[in-house]
């Protein structure tokens, strides 16, 4: 594997400092994200035990400005027959001061002898849980948690197995829930259901779309404005052999709030054309804006001085917005305030922490970032990690994002084993997880940045 020189360390940099990472072992999908009580509150799935996916908990960590993060061990874990082999994923909100937390509950009809956090032959089934927090910090999963609904075993309302991932919100007098799904694993589909109590559910509607792929996870459903955005990560929608398989779109959508009727006119487009970011979950910050957050898929784990091993990060928080009919995804101002050090271009990365890169790139022009290469061509902003990422079967090395017009401003954060581009303002974005980056720097660069303390 040809791994750049000079490799920025890993030992240098704050590990939960604008990404949150794994705390050991193994982390995915952010869940339950909420600013609740003066604090911002992202639950995670986490298998404590090992760097791979294994039976789910729910990990916990909180931040008072989406920058600096701090774990609080594990919040949600399984204690009953229902949820006896997994905490999926799910959303949160506040109501009377508590914290309701939903989340999918996963129960093994058969256990692989060989490995019991496996469902054999993936004879598997879902149903959606509640537990309610009277603090946000305290998790009664003996005492507080109950079913909500049980598995549905009607195949023309929902799959059985892969129906999951509640995103729950409150509008007009009512709650609504979307959940992901599939018919007969065949096309997927996104169901709704409305409550007036955040408790007791009834099915409203689904929607079918054949761009949906053949299963639905994590669906989200919100108003920017006079504007309804759809973002959800599809099964099975990737090209077998050239990347992953599992993708996340985003779009504008029409949704009626009595009927809940879901149709989505135009088209979908990737969240991020790095395509590593799986799962993203959004809320209002404490200013009103949507903020994204999503997962960084990583296909190894990444081993400390220490030998500690961990794998999953999350990619910045990211504000959404709609102008003229398209989403845009752009950097949170807490991240725009942290990096509040313009340093001098000595043709290398800043020695200690993350830094962020600005520059124009021309048609023709590349830079080389520690042996990571972005180049303008053809219209396209295109990266290639090939250098610093290895030949790691099924995970493309490369990603492609369009770059309409004369200019193209990139706005680039590194850090050793992620790096985001924002295009344009946030017109499209770019993120790859990296490993054994250079510290070198080749190629035109207006301005970096770091934080207040670097070096």
């Amino acid at each position: 594997m040809d791994m750049a020189e000079n490799t920025w360390q890993n030992n240098v940099w704050q590990k939960n400092t604008l990404h949150l990472k794994a705390p050991g072992n193994w982390i995915n999908d952010p869940n339950g994200f909420i600013y609740y009580k003066g604090k911002y509150h992202l639950f995670y799935q986490h298998f404590p035990y090992a760097p791979r996916w294994g039976t789910m908990h729910w990990g916990h960590a909180v931040s008072v400005d989406l920058v600096h993060w701090e774990h609080l061990g594990i919040a949600l874990f399984p204690t009953k027959e229902y949820d006896k082999n997994g905490i999926f994923s799910g959303s949160a909100l506040e109501m009377d001061g508590r914290m309701y937390l939903y989340y999918s509950a996963v129960r093994y009809l058969e256990t692989d002898a060989e490995n019991i956090h496996v469902a054999l032959q993936d004879r598997y089934e879902t149903s959606q849980a509640l537990i309610v927090s009277e603090d946000g910090f305290h998790f009664d999963n003996w005492g507080r948690k109950r079913q909500i609904l049980p598995v549905i075993r009607d195949e023309n309302i929902a799959n059985a197995i892969h129906t999951r991932d509640p995103k729950v919100w409150y509008e007009d007098g009512w709650y609504y829930m979307a959940l992901g799904s599939t018919f007969e694993e065949r096309a997927g589909r996104v169901l709704f259901f409305r409550s007036r109590d955040a408790q007791e559910w009834e099915y409203a509607a689904q929607c079918r779309d054949e761009r949906l792929g053949r299963i639905v996870e994590c669906p989200d459903l919100f108003r920017l404005g006079e504007t309804d955005v759809f973002m959800a990560s599809l099964m099975y929608v990737g090209e077998t052999g050239k990347g992953y398989e599992h993708l996340t779109v985003c779009g504008v959508a029409e949704f009626d709030r009595q009927t809940c009727k879901l149709t989505l006119p135009g088209a979908l487009r990737y969240v991020d054309y790095g395509m590593d970011l799986y799962a993203p979950q959004t809320n209002l910050d404490k200013d009103g804006r949507r903020v994204m957050i999503g997962w960084m898929r990583m296909p190894r784990a990444v081993e400390e001085e220490d030998g500690t091993l961990w794998n999953g990060m999350m990619c910045l928080p990211r504000v959404v917005e709609v102008e003229n009919g398209h989403v845009f995804f752009r950097v949170h101002p807490e991240v725009e305030r942290y990096f509040s050090r313009e340093v001098y271009d000595t043709g290398e990365l800043p020695e200690h922490g993350p830094c962020r890169i600005q520059t124009m790139l021309a048609e023709g022009e590349r830079l080389d970032i520690g042996g990571y290469l972005i180049r303008r061509e053809q219209g396209c902003v295109k990266a290639d990690r090939s250098r610093v990422f290895g030949d790691i079967e099924g995970i493309a090395a490369t990603g492609s994002a369009p770059c309409a017009g004369e200019g193209c401003l990139l706005d680039i954060f590194v850090e050793p084993n992620l790096i985001e581009i924002f295009i344009n303002g946030g017109e499209a974005v770019i993120s790859h997880v990296v490993y054994g980056l250079g510290r070198h720097i080749a190629g035109n660069v207006e301005h970096i940045w770091c934080a207040g303390h670097c070096d």
